[in-house]
């Protein structure tokens, strides 16, 4: 089996995570409108805290959208990197996880040891030609020590940081 392709692939403001995220909040907006005409008292206590709490989840997004980051992901073929263009250079023994895929856009954790797990979205069109290098690399296993067809000793990969809990 071939290992995945090292591969490097800009990162910043997803135009079609922002349009995703947008149709969700309208979608739980609409929700939450329809069910405040069900309220007995629509201008009561609970409509008011309902349609608060809405506008708070749409700003909190907003807020929280200004702080994207921008630079580049890299795959080395065994580490995750994230360079951020107003930073310093990048830690490189991080992890990539997948936690959305449509295909055209992708939601994918950054877990660097020490530090906070950051999410990233990377979309299709911000280098198409790169799309599919980057899809096989996140979807690789982690290169192994040990020689292919060798027996693998369960106590150590229970032992192992990288297993999930």
């Amino acid at each position: 089996m071939h290992s995945a392709p090292a591969v490097i692939y800009p990162v910043g403001r997803s135009r079609d995570a922002d349009r995703l995220l947008f149709g969700l909040w309208a979608l739980g907006a609409a929700c939450a409108g329809g069910a405040m005409l069900e309220f007995d008292d629509i201008l009561g206590g609970r409509a008011a805290l309902l349609a608060l709490s809405v506008l708070f989840a749409g700003a909190a997004a907003l807020w929280l959208d200004r702080g994207v980051a921008s630079g580049a992901l890299r795959f080395d073929g065994r580490h995750w990197s994230l360079d951020e263009a107003t930073s310093s250079p990048a830690f490189a023994a991080a992890r990539a996880e997948v936690g959305l895929d449509l295909q055209f856009l992708m939601l994918l954790r950054l877990v660097e040891p020490g530090r906070p797990h950051r999410w990233l979205w990377l979309e299709r069109r911000a280098h198409p030609s790169r799309w599919q290098d980057l899809r096989r690399a996140v979807y690789s296993r982690a290169p192994t020590s040990s020689p292919v067809g060798a027996p693998a000793d369960a106590a150590a990969l229970a032992a192992s940081p990288s297993s999930p809990s």
